[in-house]
């Protein structure tokens, strides 16, 4: 969303920044109303959303409280709450229902498609009625179950005076399912019954297929913090200890961190030596040689001796989480191609409404009659969803992210994923190999005019 949304000089003023989620999020309209209300806000800097991950990134003064921002999202007609450190946390409870109005769906589907065979088939009279009555008595309980996660949102938009891609589905469900239901009742030659289900069928599955990708999304930055131990073995003044959870750790206190053991937090060591896998951080297999006075970081496992560490960083303020919270930040950057995708979604609605009530209009005027007209104006609502359109870019984007992150490399703004296309070289890389090994990419060579060079190294990707 790039409109001009008005800047307030925050300048000298302190900052933090809040994560949201917001699981009521369906289209780029969402994303728009959202990060509009939010940066119109006096004592906010930015607002950005992640989509793939329904989050919510906001930079803002210190005197602005997460409840004030949460109150503002709920004033535009969506609820918010603060995000989870680890976004694997977050309830799975709407996907599970999702996957269920899936296989409702899919059940309701293709009962009525059976009894529709005869239909198309030329059965006519009493045996096209009754399998009518028989359609019906599947579609609606079917409409109604399935429907919900369309119907809920389209209600909330509808609430609040704003409107997302959500109404014209609703709308058009609604009245095909509606339309059938007349047409059953007065013994009609042509019922929708099986359009509407499968509308809603297709619909839920491509709803399903990206929640699914998200979820693999989050598994990525889920994956990196789980390398993170969990807890700590804390050495008290008395000498005696005790087990803190990692989130509890405080800077100060001294960690026993035992062979074998993932620090918790980041540190000091006090006394000892001792070996760390540190791959998660450097990508270094082998295992780095470590003394008193040197840093440890969260997430390197101790392969040596046991040693005291004094907490230097915790929780969200370790390396790791930071190396995760770049990841998340990658969904949140705006692409050229996203921007543009972004706006025209904007235009989506009112257009769509706009279009299906002309049609409606015209063919009254031209004769056709209000049952003709009305299925026109259901067909317009139906096939014109731009979400692929409005979704599909910013999902390609986070997914390229998350599997760059599974091969070490982290993407820090979506657009360099464009840019990268255009490039012939890249520079500047310090490199940790270690014996046997072969860090440049297969598709890459050495110049070996620099070669010479301590630990940047000048690659050309071959295209």
């Amino acid at each position: 969303m790039n409109a001009p949304f008005p800047r307030h000089d925050l300048t000298g003023l302190e900052m933090e920044d809040s994560r949201f989620t917001v699981p009521g999020m369906r289209c780029a309209g969402c994303i728009a109303k959202i990060e509009r209300g939010l940066n119109e806000l006096d004592g906010v800097e930015s607002a950005r959303v992640n989509f793939s991950t329904k989050r919510v990134a906001v930079r803002h003064q210190h005197i602005l409280s997460q409840a004030d921002l949460v109150r503002v999202m709920e004033g535009i007609g969506f609820e918010a709450q603060p995000a989870a450190e680890n976004p694997m946390a977050l309830d799975d409870l709407e996907t599970k229902a999702l996957y269920r109005a899936v296989a409702v769906a899919g059940f309701g589907m293709m009962n009525i498609m059976l009894l529709s065979i005869s239909i198309w088939s030329g059965a006519g009279g009493v045996t096209r009625d009754l399998f009518h009555w028989l359609s019906a008595l599947i579609a609606i309980p079917v409409v109604a179950y399935a429907g919900r996660p369309f119907f809920s949102s389209a209600l909330m938009a509808l609430r609040h005076r704003r409107t997302n891609m959500d109404v014209p589905i609703s709308i058009g469900v609604l009245l095909a399912t509606g339309l059938s239901a007349y047409e059953t009742l007065v013994g009609g030659q042509h019922a929708y019954f099986d359009g509407a289900v499968m509308l809603l069928f297709f619909l839920l599955t491509g709803r399903a297929l990206d929640t699914a990708m998200r979820n693999r999304t989050r598994a990525g930055i889920g994956a990196l913090l789980s390398r993170m131990g969990r807890s700590a073995t804390v050495l008290r003044p008395n000498a005696a200890s005790m087990t803190v959870a990692a989130e509890d750790l405080e800077p100060g206190m001294v960690m026993l961190v035992s062979p074998g053991e993932a620090l918790a937090a980041d540190g000091i060591l006090l006394e000892g030596c001792t070996t760390f896998d540190n791959s998660m951080l450097t990508g270094e297999s082998l295992p780095v040689s470590s003394g008193a006075g040197e840093k440890a970081y969260a997430g390197a496992i101790n392969l040596g001796h046991a040693v005291k560490v004094r907490v230097t960083a915790a929780a969200s303020r370790t390396v790791l989480a930071e190396i995760a919270r770049l990841m998340d930040e990658a969904g949140h950057s705006r692409s050229g191609y996203v921007r543009i995708a972004d706006r025209a979604s904007q235009l989506y609605a009112p257009v769509v409404h706009s279009l299906a009530l002309l049609a409606f209009a015209g063919w009254m005027v031209s004769g056709a009659g209000w049952y003709q007209s009305l299925v026109i104006a259901i067909a317009v609502l139906i096939i014109t969803c731009p979400c692929a359109m409005g979704l599909a870019v910013p999902a390609a984007q986070v997914v390229a992210s998350g599997a760059l992150a599974k091969q070490g490399l982290l993407v820090k703004d979506g657009s360099a994923l464009e840019r990268l296309a255009e490039a012939d070289m890249v520079h500047g890389l310090t490199i940790t190999s270690s014996p046997g090994s072969n860090p440049i990419a297969p598709n890459a060579t050495m110049r070996p005019d620099v070669h010479e060079l301590t630990q940047t190294e000048c690659l050309i990707l071959k295209y």
